[in-house]
């Protein structure tokens, strides 16, 4: 099974954790209780996603609109991510670890692993209190949270 993990392209790989290293053995150790702003940027979580309208080019050359679509590219490698409406909501990659801060926080949650897959196109985190496992996951071109 392949990990799936974005990698830049100085090397560094878009996932953080806690504990025990993955099975895959890549990412950036961090220590329990670290930030969510630590986070973001060890996990590579701290780009964001840019939107611009939808352009081809016909076979005569003519550069036309596709109207009521906007393409998806993140802002630190202006890859492309997904074509959407124009009435797609954006979720952030730093959003996705914004909703355990309270969890983390003050409920005594662990933010064990956060991470960025497909080159951005799906974001990942995992938490955990020995009671409960919450596992919010978020692609791009559907919602899994």
């Amino acid at each position: 099974m392949a990990h799936e993990l974005s990698s830049r392209a100085n090397g560094f790989v878009e996932m953080a954790y806690v504990g025990q290293t993955p099975w895959h053995g890549l990412g950036q150790s961090l220590t329990e209780g670290a930030s969510i702003e630590e986070w973001k940027k060890q996990a590579g979580m701290d780009w964001s996603i840019n939107q611009a309208k939808v352009q081809f080019q016909s076979a005569k050359g003519a550069l036309s609109a596709f109207d009521g679509n906007q393409v998806l590219f993140r802002s630190d490698t202006k890859q492309p991510l997904s074509i959407v409406s124009d009435d797609y909501k954006i979720v952030q990659p730093g959003e996705v670890l914004e909703f355990f801060k309270d969890l983390v926080g003050n409920a005594g949650m662990v933010l064990e692993t956060a991470g960025v897959l497909f080159g951005g196109r799906r974001f990942s985190s995992f938490t955990f209190d020995f009671k409960f496992t919450i596992f919010n996951f978020y692609s791009i071109n559907s919602n899994y949270t």
